[in-house]
This record gives structure tokens, sequence and C-alpha cells, in this order.
């Protein structure tokens, strides 16, 4: 990292360094920093456990060639990862981050020369960040409220899952004047091992066991959760009957769309240009959402770093007026001064909306149904396989080839109106038989779109032996969604099921 960082042509190189609870973390980013700063970077290093989206934020406020964080966000204890940014405060993009991965395996460790950590310190080349910039970025957060005199009578339970979210969350709900937010105490010290929770995902219902009790003590109107590394938001709320519903990305991604649009319109505060990007296995519900406020809908590649790409491009060019970004696995932001998934954010704005529907005698439960009654019922799925070994590799390839070359024009009872395949980067309209560009960058991931506006996608794991197959179903009811859902998956596991 060090030599690709003194390889770029930026002046002043530098980088800074953030690390969640996990194992290891904390060693980890230090010797990154000793390493670094022994080569002429000048190493910008939090002073304990920090989120995602403030290293994002932190690249760019302090002007750093690239950031580093430390964490395996959602995933099993026994894991961590190393998190690398550029200049504009993203994730790496493939080609970069190709680059870096052969100067990686050219490295002699041998070779390697290090600085003691508080001789780095002594001299400047090692230079710890704390409570100066964190201000910082709570004062931007807090920025981002829409109804800032808003009535905040609402009730919220909170949970970090042992990570990173709870000093920043905790702060900017209480700054912001949310009193009635119940913390889950069992969850809220960092831990390594996520001792209560066997896998901290905030997708996952049963992440949510500690805070649905409290949330029944004390007769909750939310409750939220973010993953260690504070990316992630995930939103249950209270229905009719008193038991809690967990939102999935789909429908949370609308329901910001709709609330933060709406917002503007009101206050005749619509840029000229607004824009909402969500990724090619996000539901359509959300362009639909977003096309009823005249604004635009990007699709980009599965990840947020290509987001992120869309948000350094519009802020340089002004072509467009960046709003909310979003990906189906419950990852968003609204944020300018965030280029990677906020859920410092996006919680201060999730607690904003609820509170503001309750004002008006609603819930996000009925925004929601009145979303589905005016652009249609959506119901998606997800089915993942794995397949190890040098076996399941192969298979995993025969699947796609099988379903990139059959004749498929019929499915579940419905024409396929296109095929995009994004490795080729070509589009293959069936109803006009034309042939168009996917304007994307290339990836292994075939889209299936049907004449009635569902579609299903399929995607090799980039990391793992798995593939994975989303669904997504559209219909005049949610009975009919769910029925042909239902028919549609049944039909594409099968053909899978005889490769």
């Amino acid at each position: 990292m060090a030599d690709f960082i003194n390889q770029s042509e930026r002046e002043n190189k530098s980088c800074v360094i953030a690390h969640d609870s996990r194992h290891k973390s904390k060693d980890f980013s230090v010797m990154a920093a000793r390493v670094l700063a022994a080569s002429g970077v000048k190493t910008y290093l939090y002073d304990g456990i920090r989120s995602t989206p403030e290293l994002s934020f932190a690249v760019r406020e302090l002007g750093c060639t690239a950031g580093i964080v430390f964490t395996a966000s959602h995933n099993p204890p026994e894991y961590n990862g190393f998190k690398v940014y550029w200049d504009y405060g993203c994730q790496m993009l493939p080609e970069m981050a190709e680059e870096l991965v052969e100067m990686i395996e050219k490295v002699s460790f041998e070779s390697i020369q290090t600085i003691s950590y508080t001789d780095a310190l002594d001299k400047g080349d090692i230079v710890l960040l704390g409570h100066d910039i964190d201000d910082k970025f709570i004062n931007n957060v807090k920025a981002m409220r829409l109804r800032k005199n808003l009535d905040k009578d609402i009730k919220i339970v909170y949970t970090p899952l042992h990570g990173t979210g709870s000093v920043p969350v905790r702060r900017v709900l209480r700054e912001c004047g949310y009193d009635k937010v119940f913390l889950v105490e069992e969850q809220l010290e960092p831990d390594p091992n996520f001792t209560t929770v066997r896998y901290p995902n905030p997708e996952d219902e049963k992440a949510f066991e500690f805070a649905y009790k409290k949330a029944v003590e004390v007769d909750a109107d939310i409750v939220i959760a973010n993953d260690p590394d504070a990316d992630r938001v995930g939103l249950s709320v209270k229905s009719e009957s008193g038991e809690y519903k967990l939102l999935s990305g789909n429908q949370v991604g609308p329901l910001f769309i709709n609330y933060i649009l709406s917002t503007l319109k009101e206050k005749n505060s619509m840029p000229t240009n607004p824009l909402v990007i969500k990724t090619i296995v996000t539901s359509e519900l959300g362009r639909k959402v977003a096309e009823n406020y005249s604004a635009a809908c990007l699709d980009t590649l599965t990840g947020f770093k290509y987001i992120g790409e869309k948000m350094e491009l519009f802020a340089k060019t002004g072509e467009k007026d960046f709003i909310i970004g979003y990906e189906e696995s419950i990852g968003y932001t609204m944020s300018p001064f965030v280029r990677d998934k906020d859920a410092i954010t996006m919680t201060l704005i999730a607690c904003e909306m609820a509170a503001y529907y309750k004002m008006l005698r609603s819930d996000l439960l009925n925004e929601l149904e009145n979303l589905y009654v005016q652009h249609g019922y959506y119901v998606d799925d997800l089915r993942s396989l794995t397949m190890e070994g040098k076996e399941g590799g192969e298979k995993i390839i025969q699947i796609m080839e099988h379903f990139r070359n059959a004749k498929i024009d019929h499915i579940c009872g419905f024409k396929v109106a296109s095929i995009s395949d994004y490795q080729t980067g070509k589009i293959k309209n069936m109803m006009e038989n034309k042939l168009m560009n996917t304007g994307l960058p290339e990836s292994n991931v075939l889209k299936f779109l049907l004449d009635n506006g569902s579609w299903f996608v399929l995607r090799p794991s980039g990391t793992e032996p798995k593939i994975k197959i989303y669904f997504s179903i559209t219909g005049k009811d949610i009975d009919t969604a769910k029925t042909v859902s239902k028919s549609l998956i049944n039909e594409v596991m099968d053909i899978i099921s005889q490769i």
C-alpha cells in the first residue's frame, strides 16, 4: 500500500487509518501506520475504534491520498479485512485494486521497513486523530436533517451490535433532540466475539433478538441496528398487531427516496437535476418513486464503490444533483461528505422519517403500502448457492454459460423482454430485436427482464465459492406478486439443478 501511494502522482502523500472492534484490528492499524510512516507516507491514525463512514469522510476532509479501514463489516467474528479507499473517499475500483494486488504479490517481507510507533508520533510522521475530526463529522451529519424542528415524540430502540456505531449514533440522536432512545445495553460495548449475536448482520432478523426484547418492554415505534462497522442500517417497525417487521433494503430505500424528495418538494428546495443511484440487483420500486418526482434513477454494478464513483463524477461535472444512493443489502447514503454506505447519517434520517409520519398519524408500514398502491407491489428474494472446491467453481461456470447461451425467450409464463450480459457489455432487446450497450464496466453478471417488469439476476460471488440469484417480481396486488415470485424462483432453481 505504501509503494502504491508513493508511485501515485499526488503530492504530500498521506493516508488515514481507522479500525473497528474486531480481533487484532487495533494491532493491524498500528502496524500499517508504522509501515506507511517508514515509507515516507504521512499517516493519520484514529485514536480508537471508528466507523467506515467516518473513515470515508476523513480521507477527503484531510486531503489524503488514500484511506484504510480494518473491518470485516457484518461477517462472523473470525473474519477481518483490509478495506482500501482512494483520494475521493470511495473504495478502490477494480482496475486500481488489481494494480494494488499485483504489488502485494511482489512484496518481499524481508524488505519491509517499519518505524517505532513512539518515534513516528514524536516526528509527526503518525498523527493521532480524535475529537476535532469527530466533531466535524458529527456536524456534517446533523446538517443533513430535513426537518430540524420536528416533534420527536417517537420511541427508538437502538443497538450497534457491539460495533463502532454506538458513540456517534447516540451522540447524533442526543444532540438532535431524540430523548426517547432506548439502548440495548448488552450490545453497547465493543466486543470482537459479538457474544450476544451469532452473526452481526442487521439484514438477519436473528440479530434483533435482544433489541426486540427491549422494544416490547418499552413499546418502541421503531428498532434500529447497525452492523459492526456502522455502514448498514437494519430497520424494524411495529405493526398494527404489535409485532415488529424487519424491512428490507428494497423497502427502506424507496421510503427514504419518497421522504427526501417529497420534503424537498414541499420546501421548494428540489434541485434542478435530482439523481437517485441504485445497483442493478436492487428493486425497481425506487426508480418508480424517483420518477414520480421527476428525478433520474441511475443503475450501477453491485458494490457501493460504483455508487461512490458516480457521486464523485457528478460532484465534479455538476450535471446531476445527487440525492441518495442505496443497494438492496441495507446500505444507503445521502451524505455528500461520505462516499460509502453511511449508517450514522441514515440512522438519523430513519428516525426523522418515522417521527414525521407518526406526527401525521401514519407509520412506515402504512407509507410503504401507499407506495405499493401507487407504483405496484414488489416481492424480492435472494437465493445463494455455495459450491466449494474445484468442482464447485466449474459448476458455477457451467451455470453462467448455460444461461448465457441457452435460448430462453419465455419463463414462468412471461416473455423475456431483454437479457443484459454485463460481461460482454451488451443488452439484447428481445421485443425489438435490438442490441444495445449496458454502459457499465465488465462483470460476470446476467440479468433477465420479463415483459411484466419482473426480473432475475445471476451473479457469482467475487470473494466466496457462491453464486447468487436475485429475484424481483412485480404485480398489481401482493398475492399476485407472491404467486409469481414462487413460480419464477422454482422454475429458475429447477433449471439450475439440472445443469
